[in-house]
């Protein structure tokens, strides 16, 4: 039996190639007291994709869990306080049709629902993030230390910037080996293992645990162990953005500190805002539109807020995705992480989220020896498969809740044949009562059961909740934790600074080296 130390080698570098060297070398890797090897080996001539700049909450721990200190990803990397998302547009594109998905829980979560006793817009009464958004307020004062905020948040960063400095960081602080080479070949073994990959300058790379971070080419996963795909493009069908980046018309323009998602007729746009411009991207399917008429649209829009000299400058960046996922993304010794694995969409910040559970589920299964390999296989699978799943299903539940009649793209989307049957069994069960963990498969589902009641209640879902236990007290301690709410509130929009006067604050003490 061959015991450990493991080698193991990641194909690809990028956010979800360094992100996952990281994850792994921190915990295993020599440089850190454990007994693996870790080498990283990326094509020089292949560019990042760098669009998706979104975070979830759990990237806080993932950075933490490997020593990067916060400060440089503000310092270096572009970054902003993301702490949820805002939809406008979804529902009926009335006047008042928008919503915010916060990445707070609602107050009193695990003690009642509050919807029964909300009698504003269910986000703003549930928790102070919405408002705190609304002022365009940080998460945290500049003396809150690293990772921590009195509200919960992600990022939103430059992804090329973000995987530039995980490559800094885990080649110098946690002893992963650095490779440029073109790799053109893959040999394999007798047993359906990978044995080595080789370069077009005849170098031999080997290992013993391979993981495919070579985006959407899948040349492991894919091209080699031929694993097929499953495509999901009868669920969600949006194949095609098309993406720019927008200046700020003055230098103390505020920062959002959410992700905008605004629906249009055949499409929606996000909006991201980094300290110095903001990115954008229309989102669209190509069965509905095409690239002239998209940007036609994009146009318009931007009109709105961008002048025309700066309008006419911009460089608009067409891309092109394929919605679904390998039927499993270990297979013998190899697994797939990132685009590799798959991709949906760009709503909800999904495609980095899934990187982190990938990069941990390897981290927490990594076999002693060769001979477990299946074993860890069998669960890694069988866990983000489920993963999967319930991203399909929360991205879905955005569009089969619209009541938008203005296009056969929205029309499309609340098709019954499209709806999952899981997301249908749950929504006739949510008419009864709110989302719960029992709903879910999976012990710690990606999207948890208060995100589906954010997005339900923004979007209108009609909830009986008459069937809900009640007790002597309810209506009392439900108005008690409202009222908490608004205190909460008041504190924070006293004591908060804006997003902008943070970013400049922690990037200027990291400039002048103070202690953090």
């Amino acid at each position: 039996m061959q015991q450990a130390p493991l080698s193991i080698l990641i194909l690809g570098g990028g956010a979800a190639g360094w992100l996952t060297a990281g994850v792994l070398a921190a915990e295993h890797g020599r440089a850190s007291g454990g007994a693996c090897d870790i080498t990283l080996v990326e094509s020089p001539d292949i560019p990042t994709i760098g669009v998706g700049e979104g975070t979830w909450p759990s990237m806080r721990e993932t950075l933490r869990r490997i020593g990067l200190s916060e400060a440089r990803l503000f310092a270096q990397c572009e970054a902003s306080f993301k702490q949820g998302s805002l939809f406008t547009g979804w529902h009926n594109n009335g006047p008042q049709d928008h919503y915010y998905h916060p990445f707070s829980l609602p107050h009193g979560y695990f003690e009642q629902d509050l919807s029964r006793f909300a009698t504003t817009d269910y986000a703003q009464a549930v928790t102070p993030q919405a408002a705190v958004c609304d002022a365009q307020l940080a998460p945290k004062q500049l003396a809150t230390p690293d990772y921590a905020g009195v509200l919960n948040y992600a990022y939103h960063f430059d992804a090329t910037k973000f995987g530039l400095l995980l490559r800094d960081h885990c080649t110098r602080h946690l002893g992963v080996q650095h490779i440029r080479a073109n790799i053109t070949s893959v040999e394999g073994a007798a047993s359906g293992d990978i044995s080595a990959l080789v370069s077009d300058a005849g170098a031999r790379f080997d290992a013993d645990l391979f993981v495919d971070c070579s985006g959407r080419a899948g040349k492991l996963i894919g091209e080699f162990l031929q694993v097929p795909w499953v495509d999901r493009s009868a669920t969600l069908f949006n194949d095609r953005a098309l993406a720019v980046q927008i200046p700020y018309r003055s230098s103390d323009a505020p920062i959002a500190s959410v992700t905008r998602a605004t629906a249009r007729a055949n499409g929606w746009i996000w909006d991201i805002g980094l300290p110095t411009r903001r990115g954008m991207g229309y989102v669209y399917s190509s069965q509905f539109s095409d690239a002239a008429q998209v940007e036609a649209d994009f146009r318009n829009v931007l009109a709105q807020s961008v002048p025309a000299e700066t309008l006419d400058a911009l460089q608009f960046r067409e891309l092109a995705f394929a919605p679904g996922h390998r039927a499993h993304m270990w297979q013998s010794n190899c697994v797939a992480v990132g685009m590799s694995a798959g991709f949906i969409e760009p709503l909800e910040a999904s495609a980095l989220a899934l990187v982190e559970q990938s990069a941990g589920l390897i981290r927490d299964l990594l076999p002693a020896n060769v001979d477990e390999m299946a074993i860890s296989a069998k669960r890694f699978n069988r866990q983000i498969v489920t993963h999967w799943d319930n991203i399909l299903d929360f991205l879905k539940l955005h569009y089969v809740l619209s009541e938008r009649t203005d296009s056969e793209y929205w029309l499309a989307h609340r098709d019954d044949a499209s709806i999952p049957e899981s997301l249908r069994e749950n929504l006739i069960q949510w008419r009864h009562r709110p989302p719960s963990k029992q709903d879910f498969p999976q012990a710690q589902p990606l999207f948890p059961p208060a995100s589906y009641r954010y997005v339900l209640n923004g979007m209108g879902f009609p909830c009986d909740n008459s069937r809900a236990p009640r007790k002597d007290g309810d209506q009392a301690r439900a108005q008690q934790l409202l009222a908490e709410v608004q205190k909460q509130l008041a504190s924070y929009r006293q004591g908060l600074p804006t997003n902008r006067a943070l970013l400049a604050q922690l990037v200027a003490r990291s400039a002048s080296g103070a202690p953090v």
